[in-house]
């Protein structure tokens, strides 16, 4: 039998048809988020959403507080699930002046083999200060939202986005897979009457819309997501099942003929004069646009050339953020303090009055070098026209790329009459080691290694560093905390923490580390101790014997020593260590980066994994490799993007007997995933590839990406171990030594045959 309209139903039967109504609703909202089986699509339980808030609008009496109308979702997860991305999610190189912008046009031009005047169109559009998501919909419909993550990975939001009212639930005329991607943000006029509610309610308000945008979308509680004004810009897409359009323009007005809001300052320019034009235009408007935008994204609008460009490590060639200028204030510096970085690098840190800058409080900022102090380059010559950075300076900080704290100058006017110059340390605030600052270089270096405990600090801060272990739960803090316990003095240890039931036999027997203050050059202990006290309140910190009885204490009552530390219980602890069994299996370039080798970052260590595949061909390669001689030595340094330097900085880490020791340690806990295999279907897939010659249907770049991209390595000079040599014209003494080896040679023709 039909349904009678809303409108022909009475006093009498309403109350019926709403009783109804909310069992189906409740029953299918069980089904889809409980028991992920939903009992009926999600265009019928929107009809029956709709006709229920009808009802209830026709007769309030009949609206109850937990009405199905008004609730989205299930009760509240334990939990956000892992989702990797089909396609990874990347970030975005930086401009920061007008010259960076025409660099980018013209290594564009250089990649592409293009000319100064001929035509290379490009968008412009807002860059959204926000939340990275992704979106995925089905023959349609919307069926999974992801996080940004690490661009690998991201958190399940899907039922929290289901309630964000910009995002449609359904995309007529999509392909029937197709990722999009965008950014969550949320107003300013939004953000301030959330914060009043907030405040209102007696509950923590929010620094910023980007803050609380990323804190309303990663909800657990569904309804509380429902509750907040959350908006979406959509501007890029990922896994697609069938083309969008033929260019970037095409594709963003494709997206909002299916219904996606992309945003309406987007422009095409035909040069690099029209983008600089409109990223003044929007710098100018920026106060009035009703929300928050950090700079402007240039892409290259036609899609064909986007796929001819390619993808670095983690940035796309065709796309850049133009940023904003920072803003600036003004604060004093109340001191000046040395940090000793994981390679024994001494970085002074500015430690500021705090001050707001662009929204985000600041009370310390990075003094680059002993030569940025005292006012001069790495040449000599003056900067702030010879200006040097003394303790009790009033200074101008600003936020470079309005991320990280900086000091742009200094108020001499007011410096104090008893300020005097820095001067830079020649010994180690840690370890006491000698610093020595070698030729050339502009940073000084402590040269205590393996004795230098703020060294091993920072090694293991890297180890869990998202780029690395990426261990959930184990950040900073946590690394700063456990070392000063005894608890990690190495890598190997983390696996090792569960087992040791949190403690372990180094309990705090050299509790040096926790008195550091007897050694006079100290300071950057404090940190560490303020963690470790925030964790062990009244453990009597730099007393031994305090200490021991404290864990003497926790021993006796039978509870973990890492259960009973102050912010952790059962559950916590139970937590970290699970998530350290995850990360037992690691990707080799992960491992690779993870351990720290000077001049090796995320991208290199990509490099490495691919050229040699497995842990035990790289780990084999670089032993058998002795620096500035030998095959192995040559093989590395003929992978094109190795130089000698990083080749000689990997060569030593595994030659150095106390790093080898401590590896051997690490991977005995370790599964290492292969590099990803190339392609099988590719013709190309593992072969290593020499180009040479003038290459006249594509440049050196394109070419080197376009194989690289289909699996071959690409190597600058020609050996035993080169497959295939592509020769255009003026090839020499490499065609020649090709020639003699027995090396397949191929022409510029043949080459494009090949790969097809």
């Amino acid at each position: 039998m039909a349904e009678a309209t809303v409108s022909d139903l009475g006093p009498e039967e309403a109350p019926g048809e709403v009783a109804r109504l909310s069992a189906l609703l409740t029953a299918a909202n069980a089904a889809y988020h409980g028991q992920d089986a939903p009992i009926m699509s999600d265009a019928e339980f929107d009809r029956l959403r709709r006709r229920l808030s009808e009802i209830e609008a026709r007769y309030p009496e009949l609206q109850r507080a937990d009405s199905a109308s008004a609730t989205v979702g299930a009760p509240p997860a334990k939990g956000f699930a892992k989702v990797a991305h089909r396609q990874r999610m990347l970030s975005l190189a930086n401009a920061f002046s007008g010259d960076d912008v025409a660099e980018f046009d013209r290594g564009i031009r250089r990649f592409l083999g293009l000319g100064p005047e001929d035509p290379l169109a490009m968008t412009a559009e807002p860059k959204i200060d926000g939340l990275s998501l992704s979106i995925r919909y089905e023959a349609g419909h919307l069926v999974l939202a992801a996080t940004r993550g690490d661009g690998r990975t991201g958190e399940n939001v899907t039922e929290n986005v289901r309630t964000v009212a910009d995002i449609p639930q359904d995309l007529p005329g999509a392909p029937d897979i197709l990722e999009v991607r965008g950014e969550i943000y949320m107003t300013h006029a939004e953000f301030r009457a959330l914060n009043q509610r907030q405040a209102h309610a007696g509950q923590k308000t929010f620094a910023n819309p980007r803050n609380a945008a990323a804190g309303s979308l990663r909800q657990l509680d569904v309804s509380i997501t429902a509750a907040r004004p959350l908006r979406f810009f959509a501007y890029a897409w990922g896994e697609t099942s069938g083309p969008l359009g033929a260019t970037q323009s095409e594709t963003l007005a494709r997206f909002r003929d299916m219904g996606l809001p992309t945003n309406p300052l987007t422009r095409r320019c035909e040069t690099v004069a029209d983008m600089l034009a409109h990223h003044a235009t929007l710098a100018k408007d920026r106060a009035t646009l009703g929300y928050d935008i950090d700079g402007v994204v240039y892409k290259v609008d036609d899609l064909s050339l986007q796929a001819r460009l390619g993808l670095r490590s983690t940035t796309p060639r065709w796309a850049i953020a133009h940023k904003f200028p920072a803003e600036v204030a003004e604060t004093t510096l109340e001191r000046i303090e040395i940090q000793v970085g994981r390679t024994g690098a001494l970085s002074p840190v500015a430690r500021l009055t705090p001050v707001t800058v662009g929204g985000v409080v600041v009370s310390n900022a990075t003094l680059h070098n002993a030569d940025y102090i005292a006012g001069r380059d790495s040449e000599g010559a003056p900067i702030r026209d010879g200006r040097d950075i003394r303790e009790g300076d009033w200074v101008t900080v600003y936020r470079a790329g309005d991320v990280i704290p900086k000091i742009q100058d200094v108020d001499l006017s007011r410096r104090p009459a008893d300020a005097r110059p820095f001067v830079f340390p020649t010994h180690c605030p840690v370890c006491g080691s000698e610093v020595v600052r070698p030729e050339g270089e502009a940073v000084a270096r402590c040269t205590g290694e393996l004795i230098c405990a703020a060294q091993a600090v920072e090694r293991l801060k890297h180890f869990v560093s998202r780029a690395a272990f990426d261990i959930e739960g184990f950040g900073a803090k946590q690394v700063e905390a456990f070392h000063a316990l005894g608890w990690i003095a190495e890598p190997a240890d983390i696996f090792t923490l569960a087992a040791r039931d949190g403690a372990g036999q180094k309990t705090l027997e050299n509790a040096a580390a926790l008195q550091p203050l007897e050694t006079g050059v100290a300071g950057v202990f404090e940190e560490r101790r303020r963690a470790l006290a925030e964790m062990m309140p009244g453990s009597g910190l730099g007393d031994t014997d305090g200490v021991e009885a404290y864990l003497s204490e926790i021993r006796s009552r039978g509870a973990t020593p890492l259960a009973t530390l102050h912010g952790w219980g059962k559950r916590s602890a139970e937590n970290l260590f699970a998530a350290i069994e995850t990360r037992r299996r690691i990707s080799l370039a992960r491992l690779i980066f993870a351990l720290g080798i000077r001049h090796v970052g995320e991208s290199s260590a990509g490099l490495l994994a691919r050229s040699y595949g497995t842990f035990a061909a790289f780990r084999a390669a670089m032993e058998a490799a002795r620096a500035h001689d030998g095959p192995e030595w040559a093989a590395l340094n003929d992978i094109d993007g190795v130089g000698a330097v990083m080749a000689g900085a990997v060569v030593d880490f595994f030659h150095a007997p106390a790093a080898r020791a401590a590896l051997d340690r690490l991977v005995a806990h370790l599964e290492i995933e292969d590099a990803e295999a190339p392609a099988s279907e590719s013709p190309i897939s593992g072969k290593t590839v020499v180009f040479t010659g003038t290459l006249e249907t594509m440049t050196r770049a394109e070419a080197k990406a376009q194989a690289e991209g289909l699996g071959a390595k690409v190597s600058g000079s020609v050996s035993a171990k080169t497959d295939i040599l592509v020769a255009g014209p003026g090839a020499g003494s490499k065609r020649t030594k090709a020639e003699e080896l027995g090396i397949e040679v191929l022409s510029e023709d043949e080459w494009r045959a090949r790969i097809g």
